[in-house]
C-alpha cells in the first residue's frame, strides 16, 4: 500500500472507530438494558468461550502447537464493531435482534481483550516467565480499566454539558468534541479507544437530560469516515495472504465460523430469546478485521518464531471475513425481521 495511505490509514480507523464505539454505547440505553440486558450478556459470553474453545481446540487437533492455537482461538473471539453496526444501519432493521446485535458487538471486544491478556498469561506461564505473566496482567487491566475510567471521565460531563446551548439535540461543536477528546486521550495513554467511547456512549445516553438524541449529529458525520476507513482498510488487505495460511488457514477459518454459529445457539438458548433468531446470532457476529490485526500483532512480538505465521493467519482470515461477514450479517437481519413478520 502506498506510504501516504498507510500513514493515514491508523488515524481514519481511530475516529471512525471511536464514533462507531459512541453509537455502540448509545444502543445500552436503559430501555434496551432492560429489555434485552440478559440476552446481550449471555450471548456475547457464550459466543465468546465457544469461539476460543473450538478454534483453539480444533487447530490444537490439527497438530498446531499449543501456545499458538491458544493465541489464535483468543484472537478469534474479535469481531469487527464497524462493518457490523455499518450493516445493522443499512439494513433499515430496527427490532429486537438487532438491539441485541448492537449490545453483543458493544462488550464483544471487551471479552476479547481480557480473553486475549488471560491467554497470553497463559503462554508466558508456560514458557516459564513467570514475572512476564504478572505484566501482562497489569497491562491487560490498566488498559481496559483505564479506558472505562476514561470513559466515564468524559461521559458525565459530556451528559450534563452536551444539549445546555441548542436544547434538543447537541451541536455538531460538541459531538466531534467528544469523538476527538476520547479518541486523543485514549491514544495518548495507549487505552482501547473502543472501550472508552462505548463507556461515555452508554453513560451520556442514559444520563443526559438536555437533549434526546445524543448522538444524532455523530451519524451524520460518522459517513465519510466510514467510507474512508473501508475503502483504506481494503488496500490494506493483502491477496498474498490468502495463499500463504494453507490449510490451517482454512481450517481456522470453518472453525471460527462453526464456533460462531454454536455460541449463537447456545447463547440464545439459554437466554431464551425467539427460536427464530438462535441459527441467525452467529452468522451475525461475523466479520472481523482491525481488532484481531492489533491483537497478532502483540502475539507475533510475544512469540517471534511463530510471529509469521500468526500474522499470515490473522490477516488471511481478515480478507475472508471481512467479505463474507457483512453480507452474513446482512442476511441475518433480513431472515430474522421476515421471521418475526410472519410470527
Amino acid at each position: 500500500m502506498p506510504e501516504a495511505l498507510t500513514a493515514l490509514y491508523p488515524t481514519v480507523a481511530l475516529i471512525a472507530l471511536t464514533m462507531v464505539a459512541f453509537l455502540l454505547g448509545s444502543a445500552l440505553s436503559r430501555e434496551t438494558l432492560r429489555a434485552h440486558g440478559r440476552a446481550i450478556l449471555v450471548v456475547s459470553l457464550a459466543v465468546t468461550g465457544a469461539t476460543l474453545g473450538l478454534v483453539a481446540a480444533g487447530l490444537w487437533a490439527l497438530g498446531v502447537a499449543p501456545p499458538v492455537a491458544l493465541l489464535l482461538g483468543a484472537i478469534a473471539t474479535a469481531t469487527a464493531p464497524a462493518a457490523t453496526y455499518d450493516v445493522i444501519r443499512q439494513s433499515g432493521v430496527e427490532n429486537g435482534f438487532t438491539r441485541v446485535l448492537k449490545g453483543v458487538v458493544a462488550i464483544d471486544d471487551a471479552w476479547g481483550l481480557i480473553v486475549f491478556s488471560v491467554a497470553r498469561v497463559f503462554v508466558q506461564v508456560q514458557a516459564g516467565d513467570g514475572s512476564a505473566a504478572g505484566a501482562v496482567l497489569i497491562d491487560a487491566g490498566r488498559e481496559i480499566g483505564g479506558a472505562v475510567a476514561l470513559g466515564l471521565a468524559l461521559g458525565v460531563p459530556g451528559a450534563v454539558l452536551t444539549g445546555r446551548i441548542t436544547r434538543g439535540e447537541p451541536l455538531r461543536v460538541e459531538a466531534l468534541g467528544l469523538v476527538f477528546l476520547t479518541a486523543g486521550l485514549a491514544l495518548w495513554r495507549e487505552l482501547s479507544y473502543l472501550i472508552a467511547g462505548m463507556t461515555a456512549g452508554l453513560v451520556i445516553v442514559n444520563f443526559a437530560r438536555h437533549h434526546t438524541r445524543a448522538f444524532h449529529e455523530i451519524e451524520n458525520l460518522q459517513w465519510p469516515f466510514m467510507v474512508l476507513f473501508f475503502v483504506l482498510a481494503g488496500a490494506t488487505l493483502e491477496a498474498q495472504a490468502l495463499r500463504e495460511v494453507g490449510w490451517i488457514g482454512a481450517a481456522y477459518i470453518a472453525l471460527r465460523i462453526a464456533a460462531r454459529v454454536a455460541g449463537g445457539w447456545l447463547g440464545g438458548t439459554l437466554a431464551g430469546t425467539a427460536p427464530a433468531w438462535r441459527p441467525w446470532i452467529g452468522p451475525a457476529l461475523l466479520p472481523q478485521a482491525g481488532v484481531a490485526i492489533g491483537m497478532a500483532l502483540i502475539a507475533a512480538e510475544q512469540m517471534p518464531g511463530d510471529g509469521a505465521r500468526i500474522m499470515a493467519l490473522t490477516i488471511g482470515e481478515a480478507v475472508v471475513f471481512e467479505l463474507i461477514g457483512p453480507v452474513a450479517a446482512g442476511v441475518a437481519i433480513r431472515r430474522t425481521a421476515r421471521l418475526s413478520a410472519e410470527g
